[in-house]
């Protein structure tokens, strides 16, 4: 009965969790439960989580951006190719898939940076924003990569111990 009392309580912990994302960002609870249990599965802070898909895409499946990037999580096919070879640009606005890869991909650059844990997430959201190459482009001549973007994506944002 202990085991099955946890599973309770963790079931109860994401529904409730849902449902405040799904309120405190007025989207669905579907799309809510979706970016929830794909950023856990990812190995990414469902708070971070939201917090990239809102600056991204405002929560819209179909956004795509000057630069060709698609979906709620705004994947560039060519990244998403790294992931999935041979994904198509439909297949990439599939809301499962698109998650899963952006998501992926920001866990990728959060294992990429080295430092204190906020200045890891600060240089994985802007290489998320800008592109590493770019990134490590301005560090290397000495400045600061700092565009705005990790700063409006982290405002408010604490993260899990």
């Amino acid at each position: 009965t202990r085991g099955e009392l946890a599973v309770v309580r963790l079931q109860l912990e994401r529904a409730n969790a849902v449902i405040d994302y799904s309120t405190r960002y007025r989207i669905t609870a579907d799309l809510s439960a979706a970016i929830y249990d794909v950023a856990l599965a990812e190995g990414v802070d469902p708070a971070l989580a939201f917090r990239l898909v809102r600056a991204e895409s405002g929560f819209k499946q179909r956004a795509r951006s000057k630069v060709g990037a698609i979906g709620y999580a705004q994947v560039l096919p060519s990244t998403a190719r790294l992931y999935e070879p041979g994904l198509t640009v439909e297949q990439l606005y599939d809301r499962n898939t698109n998650l899963r890869i952006g998501f992926r991909y920001l866990r990728d650059l959060l294992e990429r940076y080295e430092g204190n844990p906020e200045a890891k997430l600060r240089l994985a959201l802007l290489a998320y924003n800008r592109g590493p190459s770019k990134v490590q482009q301005v560090l290397d001549a000495g400045r600061d990569p700092e565009n705005g973007y990790a700063a409006a994506v982290m405002k408010g944002y604490r993260r899990k111990s």
